[in-house]
């Protein structure tokens, strides 16, 4: 049995090789965030303790530790609650795997995995209308060979309701464009689905593909370099057609649209034409239907159109009576 002091660096490096690389085929953006994770709590620890990383301990990680961490990650980084989770959501798998690996680890895996995630309040999901969807649709200046592409992958985007990664990840190999038109998303946890194309964006992407390289394992949306566009590339160029867009659509103006919200906006609008819960959530790629729930709660609208098949209450008379002379002394101060 190997002790915590002497157990951490192997136990880290076993934790990332063999249990998220071997045993569960993590995918390159978990392992990413992962790494993100152990590189800022190592460092942190580094200089709380006056110790390298490799010569710290599995006792130096401790509830303490990681909750000053957590704390520093908000204070001083500026990090949300949100992203505060996600790192604990790391600390806490690796503390999981050390206490099986070394029985030894257990009572610091135990105080740490007590540590629960910070709660936060959840914003109104943010999508666009109809028309905003047909403003920002148009905005691409197609005569150029950046704003053609953008107005391609605006429509995809619309089309399939993709998280950006995915997008991002396209390949020429991944679109079917002859009968069935669909492409084909690998999605969280490598994860893959079909989604239909319409007719439209079928023949948006038929009339972009000669302007680019049409192997197999091209992307789809490169950059100029012939590489797939990042994430903070698909970002600038979305607030650059959202500026234009407002011109034209002036609820546009001043308002934060992210890929995530045409994302939103696929299932708010699916969700208005009477489409499935279920099937949305097979659409966008949830795990769980009570993701997709979140849509309903968004709808005004339908929320109005369930109102509406109420009867409002009847009110019953109510015989008034004069207030006590020092409650109302009281209520009008």
């Amino acid at each position: 049995m190997m002790s915590t002091a002497a157990g951490f660096p192997a136990l880290l490096q076993e934790f990332f090789q063999r249990r998220l690389l071997a045993e569960r085929g993590a995918s390159a953006h978990t392992i990413a965030s992962y790494r993100d994770t152990f590189e800022l709590l190592l460092r942190y620890a580094e200089n709380r303790t006056g110790r390298a990383p490799s010569a710290l301990t599995l006792d130096d990680l401790d509830a303490p530790m990681v909750l000053d961490f957590l704390d520093h990650l908000e204070t001083e980084r500026g990090n949300s609650a949100r992203t505060r989770n996600l790192r604990l959501t790391a600390i806490r798998s690796f503390m999981r795997y050390a206490s099986l690996r070394n029985p030894a680890a257990l009572p610091v895996a135990e105080r740490v995995l007590a540590v629960s995630p910070k709660r936060f309040d959840r914003p109104v999901l943010d999508f666009l209308t109809r028309e905003e969807v047909d403003a920002l649709l148009d905005a691409p200046d197609r005569s150029s060979w950046s704003g053609h592409r953008d107005a391609v992958l605006f429509a995809v985007l619309y089309n399939s309701g993709a998280r950006v990664s995915e997008l991002a990840g396209l390949r020429v190999s991944d679109l079917l464009l002859d009968r069935a038109c669909a492409l084909h998303l690998q999605g969280k946890g490598r994860k893959q689905r079909v989604i239909p194309l319409w007719k439209r964006t079928a023949k948006q992407l038929r009339g972009w593909l000669p302007r680019i390289d049409q192997r197999p394992a091209a992307p789809v949306f490169p950059n100029r370099a012939g590489k797939p566009l990042t994430r903070s590339g698909v970002e600038q160029r979305l607030r650059l057609a959202v500026a234009t867009a407002s011109k034209r659509c002036p609820s546009l103006d001043g308002r934060r649209i992210s890929p995530h919200t045409l994302r939103h906006t696929t299932a708010m609008h699916l969700l208005q034409s009477g489409v499935d819960i279920t099937v949305i959530a097979l659409w966008l790629g949830h795990e769980d239907t009570a993701t997709t729930h979140q849509y309903i709660e968004a709808d005004l609208a339908m929320k109005e159109a369930a109102l509406r098949r109420l009867d409002e209450p009847a009110l019953k008379p109510v015989r008034y009576k004069p207030p006590d002379r020092l409650l109302a002394f009281l209520e009008a101060l």
